[in-house]
């Protein structure tokens, strides 16, 4: 069936025009929208509550596990950045854009970087996180990354003038790398990855190669074997995922066994036919219900515990995906299972994807999409992080995520627009500083509706 144009976000079409031409065409776009524009951060006249906008994403979600959302949020203004991807969206949507589209990230902050094992059992270094995943203008994935380094300095007790450099340093290398991509054959931009040890073996020192090597490490041991004894005990003598409210706990709930079976027929089918064969090889042990994330906290989320017949587990994790926070302004999915949306926006802009990432569609009409559980995964310690070490960081962040639009949207055009001169990085330094501002501001009026009692927030240290 065919859908309007109007409302079907369709992703990005090539061009067949020289790099030249593409590169003139984004400089052209400077003159309707100067890159000094993207600096400015002003809140519309009739900004809505952010209260509001934030209770109104809770819609949908488990009414018993929205405290817990809330009491992640409040523990400081970085969480709550992480927290409030729809909340900045509505923002995002009324800043300068040129009209590029990208897939997009949707969510793109510094904790949705990190590393983890491609198929091959290789560690790499990409994104990680694609909930949001939609088809839109490139500028605000870099808009958000930028800003969630400023608010992350700014919570290690940084200056503004540290802050605003974080920013820019993501922003140059995102510059600076797309430039690069742009002369790149479609091939050879779709085969980059970034794997951990070229990481290593540029490390500036030797004690910042020692601290990657212990990351490395600590990555290769987070795998469902390690975390299998941590999240399970025997009883009866089989394997059963413990019980941890409010966290993860089992549904007793008539009916819940069979909807759960029903999907995993469903998300099977999903899966390419090789790795169907592999997924029949493992049977359902035993499932749970998992709060996860900070955004994410209170969707519908399950753990499934599998193991083969030699008893080798496998730990698969299935997320409800709801429409991205996108959508209101970038245009809706061209799919219809949002798990669906997920999975292909995940495999457009990671270099190496999950094997076992998969859709399915609940009995009760939610869309999830699966994944496993962990397959060393392991993020960048953000709280104890020095300067130095986040404006390395934020450097890899930033190539990263010129890689991942490079792979969807137009290199050359992009980078035509952008320049080889530190225009467009000196604005987004300054619209970091101004909407770190605007999310202190935002967090303060989350930490007053909980005093007030117009919301409830659970911490969960004090269970």
């Amino acid at each position: 069936m065919k859908k309007s144009a109007k409302t079907v976000n369709k992703a990005p079409v090539a061009e067949f025009h020289s790099r030249e031409e593409r590169l003139a065409v984004g400089r052209a776009l400077r003159e309707a929208v100067p890159r000094e524009r993207h600096a400015v951060w002003k809140p519309q006249a009739k900004r809505r509550d952010p209260v509001d906008i934030l209770q109104e994403s809770n819609r949908d979600r488990v009414p018993e596990l929205v405290p817990i959302r809330f009491g992640r949020m409040l523990r400081s203004p970085f969480t709550f950045l992480r927290g409030s991807a729809g909340l900045m969206a509505y923002d995002l949507a009324t800043t300068p854009s040129t009209g590029l589209r990208v897939q997009a990230c949707g969510d793109c902050h510094l904790m949705n970087f990190g590393v983890f094992a491609t198929p091959e059992r290789n560690l790499v270094f990409d994104m990680n996180d694609f909930d949001e995943t939609l088809p839109a203008p490139w500028e605000w994935d870099v808009k958000r990354l930028s800003v969630s380094f400023a608010v992350a300095a700014r919570n290690n007790r940084c200056s503004d003038k540290e802050s605003a450099v974080l920013a820019m340093e993501c922003i140059r290398n995102y510059r600076e790398h797309m430039r690069a991509l742009s002369k790149r054959s479609p091939l050879e931009v779709w085969y980059e990855r970034l794997d951990v040890q070229t990481l290593i073996d540029q490390a500036p020192d030797a004690q910042t190669r020692k601290r990657r090597e212990e990351m490395a490490a600590k990555a290769r041991q987070r795998i469902g074997e390690y975390l299998l004894p941590k999240i399970t005990n025997s009883v009866g003598g089989r394997r059963r995922l413990a019980d941890q409210p409010p966290v993860l706990f089992h549904v007793i709930e008539e009916g819940a066994e069979s909807r759960f079976r029903k999907g995993l027929e469903d998300y099977r089918l999903s899966l390419s036919d090789s790795v169907r064969v592999l997924f029949d090889r493992y049977r359902l042990e035993d499932w749970a219900v998992k709060v996860v994330g900070i955004g994410s906290v209170g969707t519908r989320c399950m753990v499934g515990l599998f193991f083969s017949p030699e008893g080798h587990p496998l730990l698969l994790q299935f997320k409800e995906a709801g429409r991205s926070v996108l959508a209101p302004y970038a245009g809706k999915s061209v799919y219809e299972n949002q798990g669906q949306r997920v999975v292909t926006g995940q495999r457009l802009m990671q270099s190496s994807s999950d094997i076992f990432l998969g859709w399915t569609k609940g009995e009760l009409g939610f869309h999830f999409f699966g994944r496993q559980l962990r397959d060393m995964k392991f993020s960048f310690p953000i709280e104890s992080a020095k300067v130095v070490e986040l404006k390395r960081f934020a450097g890899i962040c930033g190539r990263t995520l010129a890689r991942a639009h490079a792979r969807s949207g137009d290199a050359a055009k992009i980078s035509g627009y952008l320049g080889k001169s530190d225009v467009f990085d000196q604005a987004i330094g300054k619209f970091a500083l101004a909407y770190t501002a605007q999310n202190a501001r935002d967090h303060a009026k989350l930490a007053a509706a909980e005093r007030s009692g117009r919301i409830k927030a659970l911490v969960e240290e004090d269970l």
